[in-house]
């Protein structure tokens, strides 16, 4: 399995060059059972890693382009009425695949963005008071702009909260975007992008990142992380429950691509940006995420 995990970075190191953290960070989300947020401005590369990662990991693939007519029907499906059979057949949706990526999904109302709330929680949706799953695995990859741009919806803290992590491609150094400019990297090299992992080797390593042991001392330090959140008078609301699960998962997942059994601090301390940004709030004279990391760290 660890070689698995190797050639995956290094398949994706030569289509986004310069990304190697981001790229890292997005396996780690997906060994974790979590979904993935890339915020960015146009043109950075959202899409181009969204669309890698289909052909990567080998899943069932669909995209949805999220716009402010988008209906929750146009995600879910819809049930039409079927006269051969006298009785109503439902019809799914794109959100019945293995990747689902919603593109642009802060462009669509906020009703239509809830309407995934269901699927990524529970890994189902209820469509005329019926419940069906959905493949295993299910990952939402989700693009935003953000949102100081025209056209745009804010996500509601709910639905942030169902990102396991959120990324941010930045721009590229010089080399890589000159490889980029003579197609030697971005979209332009997707087609030689070769399936490096199956759904069912992604189930197997994601079995494994649940056996990898933190010890007590361990939780004690992602609870004092989430206290200082809660106490402190820098955030406007601290970090919930679940976003001590997300964030002790993500740790796990991390220390399992480093061929670890168990999780160190450090591996806390990697994760903890991309796990907590979208979760909270700044109060207007507070502090930062990662700011917050280093003052626990001194304490500790």
């Amino acid at each position: 399995m660890d070689s698995i995990i190797k050639n995956c970075l290094e398949s994706m190191s030569g289509v986004i060059r310069g990304k190697d953290n981001e790229v890292r960070l997005a396996i780690c989300c997906f060994l974790a059972r979590g979904h993935l947020l890339i915020e960015d401005l146009p043109g950075m590369g959202k899409t181009a890693m969204a669309l890698s990662f289909s052909r990567l990991l080998g899943l069932e693939y669909q995209r949805i382009q999220f716009t402010s007519d988008l209906l929750p029907a146009d995600i879910l499906g819809v049930s039409i009425f079927d006269q051969s059979a006298s009785d109503f057949q439902f019809k799914p949706g794109p959100v019945f695949t293995g990747m689902l990526l919603a593109d642009e999904v802060n462009r669509a109302s906020p009703r239509t963005q809830s309407a995934l709330l269901e699927a990524m929680e529970e890994r189902q949706v209820t469509v005329d008071g019926e419940a069906r799953m959905l493949p295993k695995p299910f990952i939402v990859i989700a693009t935003q702009n953000p949102v100081f741009q025209e056209g745009t919806f804010a996500l509601p803290e709910s639905q942030q909260d169902r990102f396991l992590m959120q990324i941010h491609m930045g721009y590229p150094d010089t080399e890589s975007e000159k490889a980029i400019l003579k197609g030697e990297a971005g979209r332009l090299c997707l087609n030689s992008l070769e399936q490096a992992m199956t759904a069912e080797e992604l189930l197997l390593l994601q079995e494994e990142v649940d056996k990898v042991s933190a010890s007590d001392l361990l939780l004690d330090y992602i609870l004092r992380l989430l206290k200082a959140t809660r106490s402190e008078e820098h955030f406007e609301v601290g970090l919930s429950p679940r976003a001590g699960l997300a964030l002790l998962q993500a740790a796990k997942a991390w220390a399992r691509i480093d061929g670890r059994t168990y999780v160190v601090p450090e591996d806390v301390q990697t994760v903890f940006l991309p796990v907590a940004r979208h979760r909270l709030t700044t109060s207007k004279h507070g502090i930062s995420p990662g700011e917050l990391l280093a003052r626990v760290n001194v304490m500790v």
